[in-house]
């Protein structure tokens, strides 16, 4: 038996915020990041309509780019105290994601994170309180996903918290908060959705729920991220749905170890998420088209790329994912980005035996141990064809 989980409620569409006055409760805490959602007029929009369907606001902020053990905890022992019945998190990834580990311990103060961190080994939720998600980026898709990254720097590792159980209850998509997203991020948060996709489309859990949702993400991407990366409204509109079809599946299929390799060498050399993605995502596809080449050319046909056998459609899939990461403006390879050698070659064994256990290993489509994970990412710092 397989299962297929979503939020309750999605609303979508511009001035879909507004849909937060008809909340019923009492008490709700809002968990934001850094000065943005402040600095645009969203998180008092947020408070507006919060009190305006009648409930005491508290505001937790200053959540970091890559949240911290420490911060959850924090956050939690304030909720304790506040009591929430709903928890609002608006921002980037970061802040969803430290909110619904937020969550996990205030429900559960009794819970330790070593425990939690075991994929779908978190205790049952919505006992005190239910969840609203409301991203203002177009990537991470986490308000519709399973799934929570929070990271530990006194080991510096990410580990991806994984359950069914911190699926927000609703998922606000405003694509007016995605307007704002300078041209950097635009690429890094598109990248994330088009890696979401793919790894969601060849996972060992893919269903025929998952696959459609992968697919006409994938398009979208395709067809809108050039232009939101340039600042068009439009293409924006439509990257806020696209990476949140993205987030969709790769909830239910699950994911591969382009995320594996990611979080385990972004919290080491501090490359921000879906840019490490970017990175990888060429060098993994030649690693996984040894067992599902037919996989990435039925993305290739669907999305109207060229070539005749599976393998000629992989390489067309594999070069649109290197183009685009061109046009981009994403750096290549590791090196490209900055990352000095000496420093790679020190770390490159403790990244590849960590990014084994990560729990993303463990669904991609070819199974992957320290040395091929070593193999990789050598290959991704240098530039190296991946033929093995």
């Amino acid at each position: 038996m397989a299962r297929f989980t979503l939020p309750r409620d999605l609303y979508f569409g511009k001035g879909s915020l507004a849909e937060l006055k008809n909340l019923k409760g009492e008490r709700a805490m809002i968990v934001v990041g850094g000065s943005s959602m402040q600095k645009f007029g969203f998180l008092d929009k947020t408070v507006g309509y919060l009190q305006e369907a009648g409930l005491e606001v508290k505001i937790f902020e200053g959540v970091e780019p890559d949240p911290s053990v420490e911060t959850v905890m924090k956050g939690a022992a304030v909720m304790s105290e506040f009591k929430p019945d709903w928890i609002v998190s608006i921002g980037g990834g970061s802040p969803i994601d430290a909110a619904k580990a937020m969550w996990i311990f205030y429900e559960h103060p009794e819970a330790s994170f070593e425990e939690v961190a075991k994929p779908f080994n978190i205790p049952v939720l919505r006992n005190k309180a239910r969840f609203v998600a409301i991203p203002s980026t177009s990537g991470t898709a986490t308000e519709v996903t399973a799934f929570s990254v929070i990271t530990d720097y006194s080991t510096q590792i990410k580990y991806p918290l994984a359950d069914f159980e911190i699926t927000p209850d609703i998922a606000i998509v405003d694509p007016e908060l995605a307007y704002t997203m300078p041209a950097t991020l635009t690429a890094h948060t598109g990248m994330d959705a088009l890696t979401h996709a793919t790894e969601a489309y060849v996972a060992c859990n893919r269903s025929d729920f998952s696959d459609p949702l992968a697919l006409k993400a994938i398009l979208m991407v395709k067809e809108n991220l050039i232009n939101s990366y340039k600042g068009d409204e439009a293409a924006r509109d439509k990257m806020h749905i696209a990476q949140c079809l993205a987030g969709m599946a790769f909830s239910n299929a699950l994911l591969g170890i382009v995320h594996s390799m990611a979080h385990k060498s972004g919290a080491v050399f501090h490359i921000p998420h879906g840019c490490a993605n970017a990175i990888y995502l060429p060098y993994v596809i030649d690693y996984n088209r040894k067992v599902v080449a037919d996989r990435f050319a039925e993305i290739a046909r669907f999305i109207g790329l060229e070539g005749k056998t599976d393998d000629e459609l992989t390489d067309s899939y594999r070069n649109f994912v290197t183009d685009l990461n061109k046009k981009l403006s994403v750096p290549a390879t590791l090196r490209e980005y900055g990352i000095d050698e000496q420093e790679f070659l020190k770390n490159a064994d403790r990244i590849s035996k960590n990014a084994v256990a990560d729990a993303c290993t463990g669904c991609n489509p070819r199974e992957t141990g320290e040395e091929e994970f070593k193999k990789l990412f050598f290959a991704a710092y240098y530039g190296t064809k991946v033929t093995f």
